[in-house]
């Protein structure tokens, strides 16, 4: 697989990120989100672990100790970043939120800097471009914004960049669908562990219908299963600045399902002529960091130099 097969990957498993928006809309707001992530992140590790069993302890039996620590860090991280979000979101609408937390691409910069990594003068362009649109989406909403809430997307997009500049040296390092296996595992037991602090009945209080489990199910093998496998794979041929950029594009994917699904599947919401123009700065920005310009690239530090 080639860089741009790579990114192209990346966008499949954005569009595939983007239709949770829809699969949600089934699941009653009641059910609490841990109980959401631990349920889908369980069912999508025992789908893994059962099919790519052998390739699973090959794995295992090669890294050992290290492949376990770094799959409880990724499983670490990738929960407090989507706590923050969860309880951030509080203080916003879904729109302003989604967008907000697209910040993730402001901040990777700063954080690869901080990791002593290299930052091209493309990804900077990309950066500005994509943060241009986060704020032209926003539009007045900015002023309004809760300093509380803007406080923790904020600390909640700091994580997620330390997540995916992990991810990214780790891909390179270990089979995929092992990684994939591990980080579902981790992600499981700390999910539940919250959601047993926060409502003790656990599955007990969940109002189980045909719509939820299959819902659910949906979500754990296309989401989890299939989508995260597939990003991990990509990563190993893309830089850690192409994958959030890419992953910027998520919030363009769920404004087109506002706009064009029945709503009998999704509350239809037509985008504001703000957001189209956010959207539009958005998608500029990915192109720019995926379209390969004159002169070799090579792979220094997980980031890209000419």
């Amino acid at each position: 697989m080639n860089r741009l097969q790579a990114n192209l990957c990346l966008i499949c498993v954005t569009l595939c990120w983007s239709t949770e928006v829809i699969i949600f809309a089934c699941i009653p707001d009641s059910v609490l989100p841990f109980a959401t992530t631990f349920i889908c992140n369980a069912i999508a590790s025992v789908i893994l672990a059962a099919c790519f069993s052998k390739r699973v302890k090959n794995e295992l039996h090669r890294s050992g100790k290290k492949l376990v620590l770094r799959c409880l860090l990724l499983g670490a991280l990738n929960c407090g970043y989507n706590t923050l979000y969860l309880y951030g979101l509080n203080y916003f609408d879904v729109s302003t939120g989604a967008f907000t937390f697209s910040m993730t691409v402001v901040v990777l910069p700063v954080v690869l800097l901080t990791m002593r990594k290299a930052v091209g003068a493309k990804t900077w362009l990309s950066v500005v471009l994509v943060l241009s649109g986060i704020v032209c989406a926003l539009g007045g909403n900015i002023a309004g914004i809760h300093p509380t809430g803007f406080i923790l997307m904020l600390l909640g997009c700091i994580v997620r960049a330390v997540f995916i500049v992990k991810l990214n040296d780790f891909a390179r390092e270990h089979d995929s669908i092992t990684l994939s296996t591990f980080i579902s595992i981790f992600v499981s037991v700390i999910s539940f562990g919250i959601w047993f602090f926060l409502q003790p009945e656990t599955f007990g209080a969940i109002p189980w219908s045909s719509t939820i489990i299959a819902s659910l199910f949906i979500h754990a093998y296309f989401i989890i299963a299939f989508a995260q496998t597939l990003n991990i794979f990509a990563q190993k041929r893309t830089t850690a600045a192409e994958s959030t950029i890419i992953y910027a594009l998520e919030i363009v994917f769920s404004l087109i399902w506002g706009a064009v699904l029945p709503e009998t599947l999704i509350d239809r919401a037509i985008p504001t002529p703000f957001q189209i123009v956010g959207a539009a700065l958005i998608v500029a920005g990915s192109v720019i960091e995926i379209v390969e310009f004159k002169g070799k690239r090579r792979l220094v530090n997980g980031a890209e130099k000419q």
